[in-house]
């Protein structure tokens, strides 16, 4: 299997061979087929600027339809401008049609922001993309989102349709919305669940129609890594004129694979990724912004990079919890409470020697507080020995060993060892 753009190749020379085209099959070197681009990367270090992945951020949308998460129009206005600060590239304000509300939430967006591109969400209904353009007219640039389900199940049972049928209401609406704006994107509802053959007739019908994103969500979170992988290869291998739209990655958590799978996404060629701050969304929520971001930056050697100041993440992590009323789990990655905690005494030694040996991120590269080094009873030596130093108690390592089974006994006793318990331990000690 083939998967495409693993980074920017353009006219590098290997030998007498000159790779004109990064989604070229294979080439031969030594006489061996090598099916990656990739592969050519890791073998000669190749120095080539990385591609650009689109962020898409869809917090005030699909991270809203959380039960209990509804924001009013001042809070989406709000949360909007500091999307737009952290640099999320296309912004989905809402579902226009939806309600009088959603409406006027769209419009103040797109009236507001001057950098971010506003989208507003439509299904394959006129009424729907009529109204998502007045909506989003003020916009400095805006875009049209609409689609329809293609899986067979989706055919079958939500529209008591055909697969002829649902290809021709695709084609209709994404003619509609260009009769609004050139930035059409087109969402194939249920795409994970589509079979490839199918859902490649689906994109080409509405590339040649004027779409110019390709939406192609993995609705139900049913996608396994590879299989989410394939597909966006199979569709970028098989769809004539592909190249004239950018794929984007649309998965749920259903089965905890939605950032797994949007990295694979973009590994099968995806340059877009609809994520959410904190991973809200429908049922198990959304791919989550932060770990997306974060995993193509700490992974650069993949040759993928955003525009998203991650110095920005846990401040505004905090904002949409406090605002939305949803907390994050404490164990949650990037931004959760503790995801910059150490507590094991293993742990901890290896971090107070050497940051690396248990950290991959620095913590205020995503604008978290210092990484802490919690005591409790599986704590050791070393980072009671740093504790009470931070307190001012400059103590030896004789004066530790007496002190640790005091601090265990402690420890035994409570779930966390506080400041003030510490300082108790050695006002006694000191006795």
């Amino acid at each position: 299997m083939y998967y495409p753009n693993f980074g920017s190749f353009t006219h590098c020379k290997i030998g007498i061979k000159m790779i004109k085209n990064t989604r070229s099959e294979s080439i031969n070197l030594n006489n061996k087929r090598v099916f990656s681009p990739f592969c050519i990367y890791k073998l000669f270090k190749i120095n080539e600027m990385s591609e650009k992945v689109y962020i898409f951020d869809t917090t005030l949308r699909d991270g809203e339809q959380v039960p209990g998460c509804k924001l009013n129009t001042k809070e989406k206005l709000a949360l909007a401008v500091r999307l737009e600060e952290l640099g999320v590239d296309i912004l989905e304000a809402g579902f226009p049609v939806s309600s009088p509300g959603d409406f006027d939430s769209v419009h103040q967006i797109a009236m507001t922001l001057k950098n971010t591109v506003v989208c507003g969400l439509t299904r394959a209904v006129q009424k729907d993309i009529e109204v998502a353009a007045q909506a989003l007219k003020p916009a400095a640039r805006f875009r049209i989102h609409t689609g329809i389900g293609t899986s067979d199940l989706h055919i079958k049972y939500k529209f008591n349709s055909t697969r002829e049928a649902i290809i021709e209401r695709a084609v209709q609406a994404v003619k509609m919305a260009r009769n609004f704006t050139d930035d059409v994107e087109f969402y194939a509802e249920d795409a994970g669940r589509t079979d490839n053959v199918y859902l490649a007739q689906v994109i080409e019908a509405v590339v040649k129609a004027g779409a110019t994103t390709l939406n192609i969500p993995d609705t139900t979170g049913y996608c396994l890594p590879h299989q989410y992988q394939e597909k966006m290869a199979y569709l970028w291998n098989n769809v004539h004129n592909i190249h004239k739209a950018v794929l984007s990655c649309h998965c749920h958590n259903d089965l905890g694979l939605a950032t797994a799978n949007s990295i694979a996404g973009v590994m099968g060629g995806a340059r877009q990724i609809e994520c959410t701050i904190n991973g809200l969304g429908e049922r198990a929520g959304n791919t989550a912004l932060e770990e997306v971001v974060m995993v193509l930056n700490q992974h650069s050697d993949l040759g993928y990079r955003t525009n998203i100041n991650t110095r920005l993440l846990n401040p505004i992590s905090h904002e949409v919890s406090e605002i939305m009323r949803m907390g994050v789990q404490p164990n949650k990655a990037i931004v959760g409470a503790n995801a910059f905690s150490h507590s094991s005494g293993i742990h901890q030694d290896g971090f107070l020697k050497e940051a690396q040996t248990y950290e991959i991120i620095n913590p205020e590269l995503v604008g978290a507080e210092a990484s802490k080094i919690v005591l409790t009873a599986r704590s050791g030596r070393s980072a009671l020995a740093h504790r009470l130093n931070k307190l001012g108690y400059a103590y030896v390592r004789n004066d530790i060993d007496v002190l640790y089974p005091i601090f265990l006994q402690l420890a035994d006793r409570k779930k966390e060892v506080s400041h003030d318990d510490l300082i108790e331990i050695a006002t006694a000690y000191s006795k």
